[in-house]
């Protein structure tokens, strides 16, 4: 399945980093975007492990999002980072969020991950790596795919980034709070517009 893009006009990317373009697919070539807290979040379409097309934009207006990309399907760090997430995953629903993993593993490869661990959740085949690309997640000494969560409200707006390859647990504990933060100033609002009334 072919990874299709919707760019918004109303995203602007926050860095262009020309060194790095002998490394981007010709597309993306003068152009790497790295996704900061306050951006709008790019959308794309990717295959998930059962192979239909996950749109990010399908998400918004209903859930906050954690899309989080991880570098290889059954290593160590990422088993650990995948199983906690799966530990957590109803205290993600209960903050209505939905979780995506990201890797360029194959749909075939994630399909096998998922149903080995039991993870209910999302994960989404980027092969070639260009949504990789496409967020600027950054990789580790320059060879190992970087892990990077970042979270999502319900407008689009990337609201946190967190970057840890060696804590891969972290990202889920970052994840809770963060969505606590964000639900409690729902609240907040949703309170003054009452008292508004």
């Amino acid at each position: 399945m072919n990874t299709t893009f919707r760019f918004s006009s109303s995203f602007v990317p926050s860095k262009f980093l020309e060194r790095n373009n002998r490394r981007l697919a010709p597309e993306f070539v003068g152009l790497l975007m790295e996704v900061k807290a306050g951006d709008k979040a790019p959308d794309f379409t990717l295959p998930s492990q059962m192979g239909d097309a996950v749109k990010l934009s399908e998400f918004l207006g209903r859930k906050n999002i954690v899309l989080y990309f991880y570098p290889k399907d059954e290593s160590i760090g990422c088993t650990k980072e995948a199983c906690a997430f799966r530990d957590s995953y109803e205290v993600f629903t209960t903050l209505g969020a939905q979780v995506l993993g990201v890797s360029s593993q194959s749909v075939e490869s994630h399909k096998s991950f998922a149903s080995h661990y039991g993870l209910p959740f999302i994960l989404l085949s980027d092969e070639g790596g260009k949504v990789r690309q496409l967020y600027g997640v950054p990789s580790t000494f320059g060879i190992i795919p970087g892990r990077v969560t970042y979270i999502i409200d319900k407008q689009g707006i990337v609201r946190h980034v967190f970057n840890s390859q060696s804590h891969p647990e972290l990202h889920i504990e970052e994840a809770i709070k963060v969505l606590k933060e964000i639900e409690e100033e729902q609240c907040r609002k949703e309170s003054s517009l009452e008292k508004q009334k």
